[in-house]
């Protein structure tokens, strides 16, 4: 059998897949598209979060308070999201739809949830919140 054979057949076969099943092909097809969505409205909140001088001046102040305490503040980009981390705290910056929140824990379960607005917001005042002792 050649390649080409062995092409067709498999595009018969899926065909015949996608005809048994027209439901599943609809819910497939609204999932991406409501994906597509979501992240169109994302989008600008991700931009502002990736390109903002909130964020230089955040993660500049966070590593100063860090400096300051003798704990190493990291930070990494995961997907969309902005994590830091210093010991046994973390913040997560997370685009939304409806803007960017920020995520507060401490050991591992959230202590407070705000949103964020880089236009406006202070970058040291919720730097200062995070690292402050408890």
């Amino acid at each position: 059998m050649s390649f080409l054979d062995n092409l067709e057949n498999n595009l018969k076969a899926l065909e015949s897949q996608e005809e048994k099943d027209p439901e599943k092909v609809k819910r497939d097809q609204e999932r991406r598209d409501a994906d597509r969505n979501a992240a169109l409205l994302r989008a600008p909140h991700v931009e502002a979060l990736k390109s903002s001088a909130f964020t230089t001046q955040l993660l500049t102040e966070c590593r100063t308070i860090g400096h300051g305490q003798r704990v190493l503040v990291q930070f990494a980009w995961i997907g969309e999201t902005l994590r830091l981390t210093a010991k046994n705290k973390r913040m997560e910056l997370i685009p939304s739809t409806d803007g960017i929140a920020a995520v507060l824990s401490l050991d591992g379960s959230e202590t407070a949830r705000t949103t964020v607005d880089p236009q406006k917001d202070d970058a040291a005042a919720l730097a200062h919140r995070w690292l402050s002792p408890p």
